[in-house]
């Protein structure tokens, strides 16, 4: 399987500039192959190919006066520039046949120099890691990193990543086999909400830490300040960074929060069923701002990956399923509930239930019936495991530390 480790850099001057513009030759080559296959299109030309796309805005605008500065950085930045955007037609077009799982994937859109997120990505010729602990990075230098944890491989491709706060990551994707931990005989189905961040079926209960929440009056008066600052004023980008420092740390704190209570749930059961709730439609209501702190989308995603790269099974509880509307003691389906009602009774056998706790034990119940009847939409890595070349879809930082008696491969030195 294919997983990614992201690292924290700290490039000098030189080097600041240096990425600075392969960012720009990046984004420019991006732009003119883009221009390219939409003029063709209107014209009702063929597709161009990559090919010819190489030719053109890479190897011969080298040679004229108005691009001679695209020498300046490695030619695989711009290769996989190219090598970008042709994903992102596939992934468009994908989405038109309804190849692609998910939302709809609109086009590719031009990119701009004000963007506030950046990246670059380097292939195994590019880069290298070297014995003083440093990332070598073609046309850019030796890079000064902060070793988090050990790689478990040699890498094979790197990305380099400035984002919105003016932060420097290393992305490395290797390949590792994956980390199966040994077998259980516990299974717990989770109801996410609110009041609490999520239930369990076992009832333990997982408070919400609302980071947003408490880093409001904070971000209040920093959103402020920026107000008033001049548009286009040297003070106005010092203000924006501020508070784009503040709304990272807040991500920081939520994401590593994730990882530890979705690492914690994985490692304690051998099966996780959650619902699949619509984010995206509870993110338009009045609840949005409670909605988008708690990062339900994420964590579920956390939880997926992870019983893919441990061996668990995971599995998605359709939202039509009732799970607050029925009694999980008898199965006698209550009628809906609204919100306000923490708790009731059965009309059927007496019973009386906590909502969130009746709705995780039917999220188990319903989850385990999917389970033996085949019908997982899941990943389900103790049957694959090993098999395949699995791609699983890793977040930007893995929080938490490889386990004691884990043997430590090479691939980072100097640790």
């Amino acid at each position: 399987m294919r997983v990614r480790y992201s690292y924290r850099a700290y490039p000098d001057a030189s080097q600041c500039r240096a990425l600075a513009q392969a960012f720009g030759c990046a984004r420019v080559v991006w732009n003119d192959c883009l221009r390219d296959r939409k003029e063709a299109h209107a014209a009702g030309l063929a597709y161009v190919k990559s090919a010819e796309l190489s030719r053109l805005r890479i190897t011969q605008a080298k040679r004229t006066e108005e691009r001679a500065w695209l020498t300046d950085v490695s030619a695989v930045v711009l290769q996989q520039s190219l090598r970008d955007l042709d994903t992102a037609y596939k992934n468009f077009f994908d989405s038109l046949k309804g190849k692609r799982q998910g939302r709809k994937v609109g086009p590719p859109q031009y990119k701009s120099k004000k963007d506030t997120r950046q990246s670059i990505r380097f292939n195994a010729n590019a880069f290298s890691l070297q014995d003083d602990g440093t990332v070598y990075v073609a046309k850019v230098g030796n890079l000064k990193v902060k070793w988090s944890r050990r790689l478990p491989a040699v890498p094979t491709s790197l990305t380099v990543v400035k984002d919105s706060s003016g932060r420097y990551f290393l992305s490395f994707v290797v390949d590792t086999e994956p980390d199966i931990l040994p077998e259980l005989d516990t299974d717990t189905g989770i109801d996410l909400g609110l009041s609490h961040f999520a239930v369990l079926s076992d009832g333990r209960k997982i408070d919400s830490p609302r980071f947003l929440r408490r880093a409001e009056k904070k971000l209040k008066r920093m959103q402020k300040a920026l107000s008033r600052k001049a548009k286009g004023s040297n003070n106005r980008a010092k203000a924006r960074i501020k508070v784009a420092r503040q709304h990272a740390k807040v991500a920081d704190r939520r994401r590593d929060w994730h990882h530890k209570e979705s690492t914690r749930i994985i490692r304690d059961n051998q099966a996780v069923f959650v619902e699949d709730l619509s984010v995206s439609g509870l993110g338009r209501t009045r609840l949005a701002k409670s909605v988008h702190d708690a990062g339900w989308s994420a964590f579920v995603g956390m939880l997926e990956y992870k019983a893919v790269k441990h061996g668990r099974t995971f599995a998605k509880v359709d939202r039509s399923f009732p799970s607050s509307q029925v009694c999980s003691a008898c199965g006698f389906r209550d009628g809906p509930k609204p919100l306000h009602v923490r708790e009731w009774t059965c009309g059927e056998c007496g019973t009386v239930h906590d909502r969130d706790h009746n709705a995780a034990g039917n999220v188990l119940f319903e989850g385990r019936r999917i389970v033996a009847a085949g019908r997982a939409e899941t990943l389900n890595a103790s049957q694959s495991a090993g098999k395949t070349r699995m791609k699983v879809p890793a977040q930007r930082v893995e929080a938490g530390s490889p386990r004691k008696g884990q043997p430590t491969q090479t691939g980072i030195p100097g640790l």
